[in-house]
C-alpha cells in the first residue's frame, strides 16, 4: 500500500527537498506541498493523506496549530519538523496530537523511516527530543497516591507494559522481556491506551512520566519507577514502535 504524504514548510527549498526524498521511495507518494499551516490543514482535509510532515514555525497557522486541527478532525497522523529542540515545542506538539518529532537535520533514511513508522500507526521521537521530554518531568516529584489513582485501572501486566513503553522498547522487545507473544503485547498495549484514554504510545510515555510511574535518573543511569512500584527499570530512548 502506498503511503500518501503532505509536506508543509514555509521554506520552498526545504519543503521540496523533503518531498523529493520521500517521492523517491517506491511505497511513498507526496500528494501535496504547503507553504503554511492553513494550507496544510486544507490539503489534509481535501486529500486525506496518511501522514503530514509539519514544520513548527510557519505563517498564517503554525505547525502546532495545524497539528491540533488535523489530529482533531482527520485520521491523518503528523510528524513535526523543526530546527529547534526546545522542550516547550516538544511538549506542545505532542499534546497537540503529533505522532513523531524530528529535527530538520535528520538523515534522509531516518526521515523515510519516520514516515513509515508513523503511517503504520506507531510513534517516533528523535533521541534528542526524547531526552528533552524526559527531562521535563525530572522536577515533578512522584506522588504514589496520584499514580495509583490514574493507573489503578491497569492490571499488573498492563502496568509492566507501560513501563516498557516508557523505556522506548518495541513490541518485539517487550514480548521478549515479558516472555509473552507479540500478539499478547499488542493486546496489553491496546488495553493500556484504551483504559487511560490515550491516542498512541507517545501519549503513553508522557503519561508514564507525568504520573511519576517512571522517574528519570541522572544521564547515563537507568530511569527508576515510582515509589508505588518499588523497582528500577533500564534506560532507553524512543523511537517507539
Amino acid at each position: 500500500m502506498t503511503i500518501r504524504v503532505v509536506v508543509a514548510d514555509d521554506q520552498e527549498l526545504v519543503r521540496s527537498g523533503f518531498a523529493m526524498i520521500l517521492d523517491a521511495q517506491p511505497d511513498i507518494e507526496v500528494v501535496a506541498e504547503a507553504g503554511d499551516g492553513a494550507q496544510a490543514v486544507e490539503a489534509v482535509r481535501r486529500l486525506e493523506p496518511d501522514v503530514a510532515l509539519l514544520d513548527i514555525r510557519m505563517p498564517v497557522l503554525d505547525g502546532i496549530g495545524a497539528c491540533r486541527e488535523i489530529s482533531a478532525r482527520t485520521a491523518c497522523r503528523t510528524v513535526m519538523l523543526t530546527t529547534f529542540d526546545s522542550d516547550a515545542y516538544v511538549y506542545e506538539a505532542l499534546h497537540a496530537g503529533a505522532s513523531g518529532f524530528l529535527l530538520k537535520d535528520v538523515r534522509r533514511d531516518d526521515l523515510v523511516h519516520a514516515v513509515r513508522v508513523v503511517a503504520a500507526g506507531d510513534s517516533l521521537l528523535a533521541p534528542s527530543v526524547a531526552r528533552l521530554l524526559i527531562a521535563a518531568y525530572t522536577s515533578r516529584p512522584a506522588q504514589a497516591a496520584a499514580v495509583e489513582r490514574r493507573l489503578g485501572v491497569l492490571t499488573a501486566r498492563e502496568r509492566e507494559t507501560l513501563l516498557h513503553l516508557a523505556r522506548g522498547l518495541s513490541n518485539a522487545e517487550i514480548a521478549a522481556a515479558m516472555v509473552v507473544s507479540d500478539h499478547t503485547v499488542k493486546t496489553h498495549v491496546g488495553n493500556v491506551l484504551s483504559k487511560l484514554g490515550l491516542r498512541d504510545c507517545i501519549q503513553a510515555v508522557i503519561c508514564a512520566y507525568e504520573t511519576g510511574l517512571v522517574a528519570p535518573s541522572p544521564e547515563g543511569a537507568p530511569p527508576s519507577s515510582s515509589p508505588a512500584r518499588g523497582r528500577n527499570e533500564p534506560a532507553g530512548n524512543p523511537p517507539l514502535r
